[in-house]
């Protein structure tokens, strides 16, 4: 294939990926429902920084590490799956009942770019896909280093226009999801939702 062709093929792939619900669009749609589109906006950065980063090393080489090494796979598997269930438990536990500030409730603000972030620095398979995926889509001869970056741009790029789309649905419909009794029924959904998604990650193989 030409390099157009190679550009449009990956680009068609990865929206196609970034628009299949998971569980960065859960954290998306959760966080800006409840605590408004600013929050949701972190959240979003720190998801597709979280790729940005994947990206960068899959570039100088450690993704393969991940890739071929079952150790370091089942440590940072392991690892994502006790943050995501921390998260969860946390949301079932404690769920938000109003949108006063986080310190109001006797408890700290959310660092949902942070949150966003680590989310997908500790999904091992965020790793392998990349190590998988991407050298599909670079023409032989390219510069590696180069091309990877530009295709996880493109990923991220994608992303950020998906999680801009689901951030404006949540704020026509702000008056009924940021009502208490809403806010706590999302924040235990969402619990869930990460409780189920730690749990699959563990129980995963490659």
């Amino acid at each position: 294939m030409s390099i157009a062709d190679n550009l449009i093929a990956f680009t068609l792939a990865a929206t196609l990926l970034t628009v299949t619900p998971g569980l960065d669009t859960a954290l998306i749609l959760r966080t800006s429902a409840v605590e408004g589109r600013k929050q949701g906006l972190r959240a979003a950065l720190g998801i597709n920084a979280g790729c940005l980063l994947w990206g960068a090393a899959v570039a100088f080489g450690l993704g393969a590490l991940i890739a071929v090494s079952e150790l370091a796979y089942d440590i940072l598997k392991y690892c994502g799956a006790a943050y995501l269930a921390w998260l969860g438990v946390n949301m079932l536990l404690r769920p938000r009942q109003s949108l006063a500030p986080a310190e109001a409730e006797g408890r700290p603000a959310a660092n949902w770019f942070l949150k966003g972030m680590m989310g997908n620095l500790l999904n091992p398979k965020v790793g392998i896909f990349y190590v998988s995926f991407l050298p599909q889509f670079i023409p032989q001869g390219q510069p590696l280093i180069a091309w990877t970056f530009g295709l996880v741009g493109i990923h991220v790029l994608l992303g950020l226009i998906w999680a801009m789309g689901l951030i404006s649905a949540t704020q026509s419909m702000a008056g009924v999801l940021r009502k208490g009794k809403v806010i706590q029924w999302m924040d235990r959904a969402t619990g869930l939702v990460f409780v189920l998604f730690a749990a699959r990650l563990a129980l995963s193989r490659r």
